[in-house]
């Protein structure tokens, strides 16, 4: 009866500042009016919002929570669980409102650190320690997890470079910042000279941002029409994406238009590799797309003319296992069947 209680009061409170950190529009971050929301918003919406766009999803999330964990007066471990797992609920609402196709990566991030927290908690001999002391500890190795999950982008293009053809061609899809890394240090590390073909990524242009990037870098790049993956296929030797969430069977939920990608490569013999750190892997097992309906729930369907026609914009689709050759992630490379043994290890 406790527990119900808290996690009532403490999601009814979080979620009363939904309205005001939740994108309605292009120039506004309230769906509300000011009176609607006079209060200052909860720490862990301010620090998630802090860090989103300096660190990747996931990271900002555990990060929020750990300051969760530091400035609760929540006094007893049973109370902090339910309080964590209620701001977790309400970050995965927020993310879910601003149609951001980080949801899954998001959630995977809040899950596992969750687990990390319960995991932390019953190595502790609560006997002996009061929850100052508790919360003390959570806090510095939460703030240890942050940091390891940070670092997993230099691993991962550790491994990821010396897969990377000198004198090859490779095509992109989306803005994966993991992906960045591994081409870069391929260049500047490894001395590799490669170009790089990107799709144009629809609705949000993310190949445009991915481009500027690896332009900065000085490495060649052009972009295309994503429906011109099939046309360009035959010039590459290889693909490279990132991933919003691995799931149990070594599939991929990305960017929408991964899927696709994947089908060509496979037809055209083309290898198809995901770099992806280990945090982004979920207790998810999508058998097909429909199964994604919660992850795409706020796709876009605009009237493009007077007449109604519409454009259904879905944010993100599942490549399954078999059309992915390796996955290039902080824990090594991967083959999708040796996912579920990561994840086993993970959440154990």
């Amino acid at each position: 009866w406790r527990s119900r209680n808290l996690l009532n009061c403490e999601t009814h409170k979080l979620h009363s500042y939904i309205r005001h950190f939740s994108v309605c529009d292009n120039t506004q971050m309230q769906m509300g009016g000011a009176s609607e929301d006079p209060e200052e918003p909860p720490l862990v919406f301010k620090v998630f919002e802090e860090w989103k766009d300096k660190v990747a999803v996931p990271v900002a999330a555990i990060k929020a929570l750990t300051s969760l964990i530091e400035e609760t007066k929540e006094g007893t471990m049973m109370g902090l669980e339910i309080e964590l797992r209620a701001a977790a609920d309400e970050l995965k609402k927020y993310a879910t409102a601003s149609r951001s196709s980080s949801l899954c990566s998001l959630a995977a991030g809040c899950e596992l650190f969750l687990r990390y927290v319960t995991r932390t908690s019953a190595l502790l001999d609560l006997t002996r320690k009061d929850i100052k002391e508790i919360k003390r500890i959570l806090v510095e190795r939460g703030r240890d997890f942050a940091e390891l999950s940070m670092n997993s982008r230099s691993k991962i293009a550790t491994v990821g470079r010396n897969f990377i053809c000198d004198g090859g061609t490779i095509l992109l899809h989306g803005n994966s910042k993991v992906v960045h890394k591994l081409l870069i240090d391929a260049a500047n590390v490894s001395l590799k000279n490669f170009t790089v073909i990107v799709t144009e990524g629809r609705p949000t242009m993310s190949g445009l941002k991915c481009a500027k990037t690896l332009r900065q870098a000085g490495i060649p790049v052009r972009i295309i029409q994503d429906s011109a993956v099939g046309f360009f296929m035959e010039q590459v030797d290889m693909v490279i994406t990132g991933a919003e969430g691995v799931v149990e069977n070594g599939g991929v939920v990305n960017k929408i238009g991964t899927y696709q990608m994947a089908l060509i490569a496979k037809a055209c013999k083309t290898p198809f590799y995901v770099a992806t750190e280990s945090y982004k892997f979920t207790r998810m097992f999508p058998i097909n797309q429909s199964e994604l309906k919660d992850l795409n729930k706020n796709r876009t369907t605009s009237p493009t003319d007077e007449n109604g026609i519409v454009v259904d914009s879905p944010v993100v689709d599942f490549t399954p296992p078999q059309y992915i050759t390796l996955l290039f992630t902080d824990l090594g490379v991967l083959t999708p069947s040796a996912v579920s043994d990561e994840l086993i290890k993970l959440y154990l």
